[in-house]
């Protein structure tokens, strides 16, 4: 054999040994994007704008002091669902939340299943009116929501039910979450028009009325064990 074709060999052995060190590198870099750089990452606040978390039971406890000692100065707290569902951690949360000194909203998530005024109803026996906390806010979404399918038209009398009690009791307008699969199916955020909580994963909101931008769902915020939603509130005008 003579020395090239040897050398060639010897080449093509150590093609896979290089490409799966590269391979192996470039799964620790993103590993460490992931699960270190990612959660701890806070994006440049614009003049008069702010950082929030919203949480649910899902949490668990959480120790709200040390939320307000990072940095985390508002928060959005699930209160109800549907017509006769009371998250856990809600009274606790709201109280606990308003002692560290953290503007504090309630939101509810809207199911399809029951009618929106047996689901306004509800939402106020639990949320007591507040004239210091936060508009409160409907989460909407296909994912997570009941089987039924409604058409758009009935989606729209019960939304437009909901929200109608909840802002003459609150004396509020209702802040909006409207996940993508919900406003593909149901496209209510130009028939509402109302200020807006959206979601761009890292990104800016490239929709206009935002109030709250939920940056992602996998941030590290002292005092909340695992992972937590964090959001940026826009200057309120």
């Amino acid at each position: 054999m003579s020395a090239e074709v040897e050398r060639n060999l010897r080449g093509r052995r150590r093609w896979p040994w290089i490409v799966g060190a590269s391979v192996l590198v470039i799964a620790v870099l993103a590993a460490v994007v992931w699960f270190l750089w990612l959660p701890q990452y806070r994006p440049s606040l614009h003049e008069g704008e702010r950082y929030g978390i919203d949480v649910s039971n899902h949490q668990g406890t959480i120790d709200w002091e040390q939320v307000a000692a990072d940095n985390i100065d508002f928060t959005y707290i699930k209160a109800t669902e549907g017509g006769d569902h009371t998250d856990a951690s809600f009274a606790r949360n709201w109280r606990a939340a308003d002692r560290a000194g953290l503007e504090r909203g309630a939101y509810h998530f809207f199911t399809l299943c029951t009618p929106g005024l047996d689901q306004a109803r509800h939402f106020l026996s639990v949320v007591r009116e507040d004239p210091g906390s936060l508009p409160p806010a409907v989460d909407l979404e296909l994912a997570g929501n009941c089987r039924a399918r409604p058409s758009a038209s009935a989606v729209r009398k019960e939304l437009t039910t909901f929200v109608g009690l909840v802002e003459r009791t609150t004396r509020q307008p209702m802040l909006l979450y409207i996940g993508d699969d919900f406003e593909r199916r149901y496209p209510v955020r130009e028939q509402l028009s109302r200020s807006l909580w959206h979601l761009r994963v890292l990104r800016r909101p490239n929709v206009e009325r935002w109030l709250v931008w939920q940056v992602m769902g996998f941030a590290h915020v002292e005092g909340v064990g695992g992972h937590v939603d964090l959001d940026v509130m826009a200057a309120r005008r």
